[in-house]
């Protein structure tokens, strides 16, 4: 840089304060952007292999507070952050995120999970240089088109960032409880598609090959493969993560998914839902992710969904969901002591 440039631009920092240099630093990364170029893999499509987090606090749909506002300024994104991150304050027995992943109140409260575990992101979200206030992107609202009537109630994958796919169940037959439970899916929809946010294991590892490109999810270490420019399978073959099919549209990958189960229900969706998603790398650091959802049976309309994946050092986590996990034995083993009680409790009738 010429020094004259360069001693009115310290100059002019001095006199402006953060805000030049925050704008400076901005200019700087704008530049940077512009300069780089996408890196292909050697058959010359993208490169979007490595390891990639989508952590973010941003919500599903859009919060009352940010009513008609897609995007927020850094100074509001900031006020929300910290307000967010609150809820799962280790250091505070009544953190709404502690008190709803277990039991009880104040000094007894018995937490489900702590800082320990929460890796949740410490941001909203930030496309195209700007913090979002909803990962729905449409309906313009900001939050999910209407159900059909009749379609029934959120209890598949996505109950929501941290829900269950289906709660609890106490049953004494263990085939009827949800897959995440059992430890053979991830919750919340984390494996996809969607690929979801959730409370903790948000990591991705992306590798490509000519004929398929492979996810692996961090979260109970489940496996995506999407098979490249082929068919998609018979519709009496159905699977858990659907049976998905990409292709490259200029630098974007699409992915079309169909061919889903009745076990793996996200949202309440049924056996017909239909996901569109597109990845596109679009620096260094990020994929933008967006993904359309579609279930006539299900939704009134079509609706979509984005956010950027960011790149990570990693590594990938061994997931050890039943190690020391007594939960669903004293599940079953309290559902067949409730039904032995009763069956004495009859007999003395």
């Amino acid at each position: 840089m010429n020094p004259r440039i360069s001693v009115a631009l310290s100059a002019t920092a001095l006199l402006a304060g953060p805000v030049f240099l925050h704008a400076q630093d901005h200019a700087v990364k704008l530049a940077a952007k512009k300069s780089w170029t996408v890196p292909r893999t050697p058959d010359g499509y993208p490169d979007l292999q490595g390891i990639w987090s989508n952590a973010t606090l941003t919500p599903m749909q859009r919060p009352a507070e940010f009513k008609g506002k897609a995007t927020i300024s850094d100074t509001e994104a900031a006020v929300y952050e910290k307000h967010d991150l609150k809820t799962n304050d280790i250091d505070d027995p009544e953190a709404p995120l502690l008190a709803r992943a277990g039991s009880g109140s104040g000094a007894t409260v018995v937490g489900g999970y702590n800082n320990l575990f929460i890796d949740r992101g410490s941001q909203l979200e930030r496309v195209d240089g700007v913090k979002r206030t909803s990962l729905i992107i449409d309906p313009p609202d900001g939050m999910m088109p209407p159900r059909v009537p009749g379609s029934g109630g959120m209890n598949g994958r996505g109950a929501g960032r941290g829900g269950r796919d289906g709660g609890y169940n106490e049953s004494d037959n263990v085939k009827s409880h949800p897959l995440s439970e059992r430890c053979l899916l991830g919750f919340g929809s984390t494996s996809g598609p969607p690929m979801l946010p959730v409370l903790y294991n948000n990591n991705y590892q992306i590798i490509e090959t000519p004929k398929a490109i492979m996810i692996l999810v961090e979260m109970i270490h489940d496996v995506r493969v999407i098979r490249m420019n082929a068919t998609h399978k018979p519709p009496e073959i159905r699977q858990w993560l659907g049976d998905s099919i990409g292709h490259w549209e200029g630098d974007t990958l699409v992915v079309d998914t169909t061919n889903f189960t009745d076990k793996t229900r996200f949202m309440g969706s049924t056996e017909d839902l239909h996901t569109v998603e597109r990845f596109q790398r679009v620096d260094q650091h990020t994929i933008l992710y967006r993904v359309t959802i579609e279930d006539p049976k299900t939704w009134t309309r079509p609706w979509t969904i984005e956010y950027p994946f960011l790149a990570t050092k990693g590594p990938i986590y061994e997931y050890a969901c039943h190690e020391g996990n007594y939960a669903l034995d004293d599940i079953l083993g309290g559902a067949d002591k409730r039904e032995e009680t009763q069956g004495q409790g009859a007999a003395k009738r």
